[in-house]
């Protein structure tokens, strides 16, 4: 399993949603976050804004799922045909295992679930 972070324009959070349930992949952690990239904020006049409004989106999706599910979040993040600065990140990250709270179910990344008592 892979973990999928992205960064994107908060105009553009509900796009990424939507895209990722018509895909089939209905679970996302969304944060509100603030930050900066390469360009080190903007500038307007004589005011640098170093702390841009962004949403953070995780997901954890199988190997095999990973390109498509990174197409489909550039493809709804991206803004205009060819893209912007400012239009985001997407970091990936390996999950070597994950539980699910309610149920006690311990899924690894061979995708396997087992009920555990911890």
């Amino acid at each position: 399993m892979i973990m999928i972070r992205s960064i994107v324009r908060p105009e553009k959070a509900d796009d990424v949603l939507a895209a990722l349930m018509e895909a089939g992949f209905p679970a996302v952690t969304r944060l509100s976050v603030v930050g900066r990239g390469k360009q080190r904020g903007i500038k307007i006049g004589e005011i640098t804004y170093d702390k841009i409004p962004k949403e953070m989106l995780i997901t954890v999706v199988k190997d095999g799922a990973k390109e498509f599910v990174i197409k489909t979040i550039m493809d709804a993040a991206r803004t205009g045909e060819k893209g912007a600065f400012g239009d985001g990140k997407i970091f990936i990250t390996p999950v070597d295992e994950s539980y699910t709270i309610s149920s006690g179910i311990k899924e690894t990344e061979t995708g396997e679930p087992e009920e555990v008592k911890i």
